[in-house]
């Protein structure tokens, strides 16, 4: 008799487990279950997405500091060594000549100065036909005639 009370325990109790584990698997598939956990994963991905463009922001602008300082665009002035005549051998100016900043920098808000150079607009240069070379003859020799 307590054997046969015993193994109707076992078989209750596995019963109400095996009830519990099905409620939850029917739970777990509803469709308002799977669309909250879709929701739920769409979050949790544009969480780590915005996190990621952050990162990414963060060291680009880093970067440009790092590479406006390397090339004297961060509004510092930069200054080329003066010149020097081919002839002479004395300098073309008495003191340095600053170069241009780049548009949108704060030091290319600045006047120019008084001393700079005037820059000039290239002229253009008009290539002339090409003539037709004749058989046995260059251009280029003085014949021997």
């Amino acid at each position: 008799m307590v054997r046969r009370i015993f193994w109707m325990a076992v078989g209750a109790g596995a019963t109400v487990w095996a009830m519990n584990k099905a409620n939850e698997a029917v739970h777990r598939l509803t469709p308002d279950s799977l669309s909250g956990t879709a929701a739920r994963g769409a979050l949790q991905l544009g969480d780590a997405a915005r996190r990621f463009a952050r990162d990414v922001r963060s060291g680009m602008d880093e970067r440009e500091r790092e590479l406006r300082a390397d090339l004297g665009l961060d509004g510092t002035a930069v200054v080329e060594p003066p010149r020097r005549r081919a002839l002479g051998g004395a300098a073309a100016d008495d003191g340095a000549r600053a170069i241009s900043a780049a548009p949108g920098s704060p030091a290319a808000a600045l006047p120019p100065s008084p001393r700079a150079p005037r820059r000039t607009t290239p002229q253009t240069i008009v290539a002339k036909p090409r003539q037709r070379e004749l058989p046995g003859r260059t251009t280029d020799r003085k014949d021997p005639h």
